[in-house]
């Protein structure tokens, strides 16, 4: 996710690493803030594998600020990522955010669509986070107001981005 986040916000634009942690930070931060021994690892990961580099730009004050530059291997990489998620950045919900706030570097429009069509397939299969015999409970079926609420929410946010994925596929209710 951390690395997806880095190659798509570089594909924006040239950013220092300050700024770069900033922008990661506002789309995941809420829910993994990301910390310098986090993220600095990752640049070097990325950095070494070819797919950025680092040009140096005149600082405002002092020494000049390393500003991160994405490549060409590393926009064939953020699109193949973008392409080909991994199962897990379709079924978990913080990662699936990550992967469709990039999904616009994918230039293939029938590529894109595949994923959603992929994200949609998930949300369509009957789920909970509590099970009975292997089968989802539903909201209405708990005692918990708690567990309750959260299920009620969930179903919430589901049908939302259900009614979002079909209306951009160009599908019917």
């Amino acid at each position: 996710m951390l690395e997806l986040a880095i190659l798509g916000f570089l594909a924006e634009q040239p950013l220092h690493g300050y700024d770069l942690k900033r922008r990661v930070a506002q789309l995941t931060g809420h829910v993994r803030p990301i910390a310098d021994g986090t993220l600095y690892p990752a640049i070097k990961r990325l950095e070494r594998a070819g797919w950025l580099t680092r040009r140096a730009e005149p600082g405002s004050r002092a020494a000049p600020r390393q500003m991160l530059v994405l490549t060409e291997p590393g926009r064939a990489e953020l699109r193949r990522r973008l392409a080909e998620p991994e199962e897990v950045e379709i079924s978990d919900e913080n990662r699936w955010f990550t992967l469709l706030a990039f999904l616009r570097h994918l230039d293939d429009p029938a590529a894109r669509d595949a994923v959603l069509r992929r994200r949609l397939a998930f949300l369509r299969t009957p789920s909970s986070f509590f099970y009975e015999g292997g089968r989802p409970v539903r909201a209405e079926e708990l005692d918990d107001p708690y567990r309750r609420g959260l299920l009620t929410i969930a179903r919430a946010t589901s049908r939302a981005e259900l009614a979002w994925l079909r209306e951009t596929l160009g599908e019917p209710e």
